[in-house]
C-alpha cells in the first residue's frame, strides 16, 4: 500500500501473547483512543474467491479483525470533501499479520479470503444492526465507480 491511510481510518497492531497453554490476542479496550463505542459483536466468514462488499455506513464505525485464515480488506474513500478522496487502502490481516482496522463512516469497504482457507472476520461496530432500517448502503463489488480490481474471484457469487 503506497497510498496514505484514508482520513479517519486507524490501525491497531495486535499483540499475540503465547504461553505453554496456547495464545491470547487482546483486540479492543474501552480505554484506548481507537475505541469510540460498542453496539454489538458479530463474526462473518468469507470463502476464497468470493468478495463481500462494497458497502458503507452513515452512522456506524466498524472495527475489523481476522480471527481465522487471512483476509484482504479493501477500503475506498468516496467523500469529496475528504483530503483522501478516491484513495484506496488494502490490508492483509489475520494471525500472520494481526491488525484491527477501524473503518469510519461513509468509507466503502469489502473483503475476501486471501489464499485457500475461509477468512473469519470479527466486527465490533459502534451501533446495533437495525433490521427494519439498516445503516448499510451497497455497491456492486465490480462497479466502475470504484477503481479497484478484486482479481480472480467468482463474480456470480460475490456481492
Amino acid at each position: 500500500m503506497n497510498d496514505p491511510l484514508i482520513d479517519g481510518v486507524k490501525i491497531k497492531e495486535l499483540k499475540i501473547l503465547p504461553d505453554e497453554r496456547g495464545k491470547l490476542m487482546e483486540i479492543l479496550r474501552s480505554d484506548e483512543s481507537i475505541f469510540e463505542g460498542f453496539g454489538q459483536a458479530y463474526v462473518t466468514v468469507c470463502k476464497p474467491r468470493v468478495v463481500k462488499g462494497w458497502h458503507y455506513h452513515k452512522e456506524q464505525v466498524d472495527h475489523f479483525v481476522c480471527l481465522q485464515g487471512m483476509a484482504k480488506v479493501v477500503l475506498y474513500d468516496p467523500r469529496q470533501n475528504s483530503k483522501t478522496y478516491r484513495v484506496i487502502n488494502e490490508f492483509l490481516i489475520g494471525w500472520q499479520n494481526p491488525l484491527l482496522v477501524k473503518i469510519p463512516t461513509y468509507v466503502y469497504h469489502g473483503f475476501t479470503a486471501a489464499g485457500t482457507e475461509d477468512a473469519m472476520i470479527l466486527n465490533l461496530p459502534t451501533e446495533v444492526y437495525r433490521y427494519s432500517d439498516p445503516d448499510e448502503f451497497r455497491a456492486n463489488p465490480f462497479t466502475s465507480e470504484i477503481p479497484y480490481d478484486w482479481g480472480d474471484v467468482d463474480k456470480a457469487v460475490s456481492r
